[in-house]
């Protein structure tokens, strides 16, 4: 009816997923101005959060709590007075601009014709139009940005922002013997306040205070230090001791956030009875040299992982029970759960403990909620925590990390020049003291993923091959070449590569080149929906015309006698959901889509998806010849809306949250199984198999299924996805004369 307000209907994001901020504060407040319409209760606390999809936890849509819902503020009349208004009440100093437009996404509207003045304390102080009163759409949400400066005092339990604590802002270590090996694990600890770097005095030293400090440099583990070898040397050097009592539980997350003694005026150069601070750090396998025992025994007994993450050392946060991956709700998740997961995984303590899915959805199964760590748990699975319900949380829900990682120095040995932003451009390494191009050929996706994760700047949206619109550098020798990379590695040195440079377009125009981006999509297969579909149909040659054009039967059918006969077809759905953070798109542009006459749209991708049928020893007996692709959303979450499809020459791709449905009756979804004999068999699948289009996961791509044909039936059982594909593919990765596989040192 038309006196219901706008913001009783609910609605999410049609064009990006809502994830939430760790930034939001309750704030009390008291009753509005004249002007509002629907007055609060005086002894009422509002809610304030950023959500939507936030590029940095300051910037977002703002939601408010009032009664009972979350919602939106529309962007009519608003200004930067009012994103002032907001940004103090969500802890930040200031705004430094604002949005229109829905920009980060869309949600309800509680709050129309805002109008402040700039010095209010609460956005309720203001005038508007009242509560739930509004004449906007939901194309017109309001966003901030805030200035990434904390108000003193704000607290947040879910991330830790301590440039105004304790004048601590950064921690490291200075070894005292030159060493050029990362990372750094011992030395002195030296602070880094306003007026430079300093000391701290180790009167009264604790191994929590170190645990502490080498949780904040990416480190799980401390261990005892050699005190006597560090005071021989320390002597002969001066000083300025800022701290002079440090006194940590070990739990922190910060070394601000522990009880302190400052001096109170500038560093001193007296620590009596004491020395500067040392400390000692156990890394995590992924940062021990030669470790690659170590990482594959990590890999097979671990069950927590993180997944959709850019940077080692965060993402979404899973756990494995009865033999099913699952994820964690958000539900009270604070820095220190967050810290327990990062230390079990061989990192530090946590940065940030992230809520609202901002590391993307999972799939599955949830299966823990209210986590409670105290700290001091060696593993997530001894902290307290509740068994979930479909009805506690949803996968909107969904917990994920950022970890403290070591500093590495990777990113002085890379670099990208000549783009358009500091986001594309020709990759240039550094080999010894010489800096130069790497060779394309063979230049894929899966390299370009590690150039942009050595540089800090995400996934790779595009691999480029051909850099003379970028030739815009003096470098032109080119330095590397053979690079293989299997798309883990945080070092295109780490990858295999020519010893010696071979490349037979050696100019600088053919050298490699990257566009990076912050997010990427992540294809997921339901595997329980090919269990459930599967038959076998024999189907009459006369229907299969359209199907023989495009190639979707085996080889054998081309000396049939058509039209008479039939092929027999192992049928099943695949629908494909996209749960990363950003839609798949197929790399090729629309001039370059293909018309198929026979299913009268375009073909977008050659290859999409591989269906085949392998013996049990591995061997490929029958495959789908599915060989062209076009995409659309089919269906999505409630609140997310369709973007593409295929008819009319519509845009394709598929939109995050929603699914692409090859339903078991449509043509070419299916195995041709007429020369199979009976027995045992294994069904694969794997979307994006050569790896064109971008995505977080590669891991999770494929799908195999045990599988029994007698001859008239057939079934299948334990469809599952798994992480064999890409280990299968890292053991056949060939190596050839000349190659070099590094490892990390």
């Amino acid at each position: 009816e038309r006196s219901l307000p706008l913001w009783f209907c609910s609605f999410r994001s049609s064009l990006l997923p809502e994830v939430w901020l760790p930034a939001w504060i309750m704030a009390q407040t008291t009753p509005p101005t004249q002007g509002t319409t629907s007055p609060k209760p005086q002894n009422e606390r509002l809610q304030f959060r950023l959500v939507g999809y936030p590029r940095k936890h300051n910037e977002g849509r703002v939601e408010v709590f009032y009664k009972g819902e979350w919602g939106t503020i529309c962007d009519d009349d608003f200004s930067l007075s009012n994103a002032n208004v907001l940004c103090r009440q969500l802890g930040f100093v200031s705004a430094t601009g604002w949005t229109h437009s829905a920009k980060y996404g869309k949600g309800k509207i509680w709050l129309d014709n805002v109008q402040c003045n700039g010095g209010e304390k609460s956005i309720d102080l203001c005038k508007s139009r009242g509560w739930g009163n509004s004449d906007c759409t939901h194309d017109e949400d309001a966003g901030v940005v805030c200035k990434d400066e904390r108000l003193p005092g704000f607290v947040d339990s879910n991330v830790i922002d301590v440039r105004h604590y304790n004048g601590v802002e950064e921690v490291r270590l200075r070894s005292v013997v030159p060493t050029k090996k990362m990372p750094v694990t011992e030395g002195v600890v030296e602070i880094k306040y306003k007026d430079g770097w300093a000391q701290i005095c180790d009167v009264g030293w604790t191994p929590t205070n170190t645990r502490v400090i080498c949780g904040m440099l990416g480190f799980p583990h401390e261990r005892k230090v050699n005190r006597n070898f560090y005071k021989l040397n320390t002597e002969r050097q001066k000083h300025r001791y800022r701290l002079h009592s440090v006194a940590c539980v070990g739990t922190e997350v910060h070394l601000a956030a522990c009880p302190l003694e400052t001096n109170k005026g500038n560093a001193t150069e007296s620590c009596e009875g004491g020395m500067p601070a040392v400390v000692s750090c156990v890394p995590g396998p992924q940062y021990v040299q030669n470790n690659g025992l170590k990482k594959k025994k990590l890999k097979t007994t671990s069950t927590v992982r993180l997944k959709g993450g850019a940077k080692l050392g965060e993402g979404r946060v899973e756990v494995l029970k009865n033999n099913e991956w699952g994820t964690v709700c958000d539900d009270r998740w604070t820095l220190l759960s967050a810290s327990v997961v990062c230390r079990e995984l061989g990192f530090g303590s946590a940065k940030e403990a992230l809520t609202g899915a901002r590391m993307g959805e999972g799939m599955g199964p949830i299966h823990m909620n209210e986590v409670q760590c105290l700290g001091t748990e060696k593993s997530m699975w001894n902290c307290g925590f509740k068994n979930i319900t479909s009805e506690d949380c949803q996968h909107v829900e969904d917990a994920a990390v950022r970890c403290n990682t070591p500093y590495m120095a990777l990113e002085n040995s890379v670099r990208i020049v000549g783009g358009r932003t500091y986001y594309e451009g020709r990759v240039e390494v550094q080999v010894g003291a010489r800096w130069g191009t790497v060779c394309s050929a063979g230049w894929t996706t899966k390299e370009a993923m590690v150039a942009c994760r050595q540089l800090g700047l995400g996934y790779s949206l595009h691999a480029i091959t051909e850099t003379w619109y970028w030739d815009s550098s003096n470098v032109t020798e080119m330095v590397m070449s053979g690079v293989k990379c299997t798309g883990s590695e945080m070092s295109l040195s780490h990858c295999q590569h020519h010893r010696t440079v071979s490349c037979q377009k050696t100019a600088a125009k053919f050298s490699a080149g990257v566009i990076c981006s912050e997010t990427a999509s992540d294809l997921v297969l339901n595997a329980p929906l090919v269990q459930q579909s599967v038959y076998i149909e024999d189907r009459p040659l006369h229907m299969l015309y359209c199907a023989a054009e495009e190639n979707c039967l085996s080889k054998s059918a081309a000396s049939a006698n058509w039209p008479y006969g039939h092929r027999r077809l192992l049928r099943f759905s695949s629908q494909i959901h996209n749960i990363g953070r950003a839609d798949f798109r197929p790399k090729a542009g629309r001039h370059s889509w293909v018309w198929h006459a026979c299913h009268g749209h375009y073909h977008s991708m050659d290859i999409f998806t591989h269906y085949d049928l392998l013996s049990s020893n591995g061997t490929k007996v029958a495959e789908g010849h599915k060989a062209s692709f076009c995409l659309e959303d089919t269906e999505c979450h409630e609140g997310i809306s369709k973007r593409y499809e295929c008819a009319n020459f519509g845009e394709q791709g598929i939109t995050v949250g929603c699914w692409d449905l090859y339903r078991h009756d449509i043509d070419c979804q299916w195995i041709d199984i007429t020369d199979i004999k009976p027995g045992n068999y294994i069904l694969q699948i794997v979307i994006n198999p050569n790896f064109e289009v971008a995505e977080s996961d590669f891991t999770n791509n494929a799908m195999k299924c045990n599988c029994k044909y007698d001859g008239h039936r057939i079934w299948l059982h334990n469809c599952h996805m798994g992480d064999a594909f890409s280990e299968e593919a890292e053991r056949k990765f060939e190596k050839y004369p000349g190659q070099l596989n590094n490892q990390i040192s």
